[in-house]
C-alpha cells in the first residue's frame, strides 16, 4: 500500500477493459483505491474487476462510449452510486485509424477526435465537481510520444498533442482546488494497439517488438505495468507539486 489515506478514494479509468487501461486499474485498485472500469463494451471490463476484487479490493464495470455526452454524465453518476465520489480520473480511452493523409477519411479523422479529445473532454468536465468538492483531485491523460509527429497518423498525433494542451490548462484552472492534472506520453508499448498496427504493416507482432526494441536506448519495448506505474506516482498525494506536466515515457530521452 501506498500512502492513501484509510477512508478510500475512487478512481476512474477510462479504456480499462484491456492493455495500459487494465493495467492502470489494477494497480490503483492495489494501492487502495476503488476503482470503476470503464470501457465501451461493460461485459469487457468484468475480468478486471474480478481481478481487483480477488485481490481484496474494490472494483466496478461500467459501459459508457465516452464521446457520448449523456452516456458519460450517467456513468459518472453510475460510479458515485457504486463506489463513491470519484477524486482520481485516468483518460486512457483510445482507438487508433492510421492511414496516410491523402487516404485518411473525414470519419477516421472524427473518430479518433472524439474518443481520444472529446472524451476527455466529457469525463474531465463530468468528474472535476466531484473533486473540487473533495479539494483534492488527480486527473492523468494519457497522450504518446506519436504527439511529436508519426507517419500515417496524423489523427492520433493531433488529438495526443490536444491532449498536452488540454492538460496543462487544467492545470492552470483547477490547481487552486488542490487538483492537479498530468499527461503520460508512453512511447512502444506492447500492447493490442501496437498489435493491431503490426498486422497492419504485414509483420509479426514478435518481428514488430524485436525491430521496436532495437531503437530503444534501454534496450526492450514499454509494458502496460510502465505506465501503470508513473500514473500511481502521479495520483499519490505526495505528488501534488507535480502539475501540467507531460511525462515521455518511453525508455529514451526521443520518440
Amino acid at each position: 500500500m501506498t500512502d492513501q489515506p484509510s477512508t478510500s478514494r475512487t478512481a476512474i479509468v477510462t479504456g480499462a477493459a484491456r492493455g495500459i487501461g487494465a493495467a492502470v486499474a489494477r494497480r490503483l485498485a492495489a494501492d487502495g483505491f476503488a476503482v470503476a472500469v470503464l470501457d465501451l463494451d461493460e461485459s469487457a471490463c468484468a475480468a478486471v474487476v474480478s481481478e481487483i476484487e480477488a485481490a481484496g479490493g474494490r472494483g466496478l464495470a461500467v459501459g459508457v462510449d465516452v464521446s457520448d455526452e449523456a452516456a458519460v454524465q450517467s456513468a459518472v453518476e453510475r460510479v458515485v452510486d457504486g463506489l463513491g465520489a470519484p477524486t482520481v480520473l485516468v483518460n486512457n480511452a483510445g482507438i487508433i485509424r492510421d492511414n496516410m493523409l491523402f487516404k485518411m477519411t473525414t470519419d477516421d479523422w472524427d473518430a479518433v477526435m472524439g474518443v481520444h479529445l472529446r472524451g476527455s473532454f466529457l469525463m474531465t468536465r463530468a468528474a472535476q465537481k466531484h473533486m473540487i468538492d473533495a479539494k483534492w483531485g488527480r486527473i492523468v491523460n494519457l497522450s504518446s510520444t506519436s504527439a511529436l509527429g508519426n507517419r500515417g497518423q496524423a489523427n492520433y498525433a493531433a488529438a495526443k498533442a490536444g491532449l498536452q494542451g488540454f492538460t496543462k490548462t487544467l492545470a492552470i484552472e483547477l490547481g487552486k482546488f488542490g487538483v492537479t492534472a498530468n499527461a503520460i506520453a508512453p512511447g512502444f508499448i506492447a500492447s493490442d494497439m501496437t498489435r493491431q498496427t503490426a498486422e497492419r504493416m504485414g509483420i509479426t507482432f514478435e518481428q514488430f517488438l524485436e525491430g521496436a526494441a532495437k531503437e530503444i536506448p534501454v534496450g526492450r519495448v514499454g509494458q502496460p505495468d510502465d505506465i501503470a506505474a508513473t500514473a500511481a506516482f502521479l495520483v499519490r498525494d505526495d505528488a501534488s507539486f507535480v502539475s501540467g506536466q507531460v511525462i515521455y515515457v518511453a525508455g529514451g530521452p526521443k520518440a
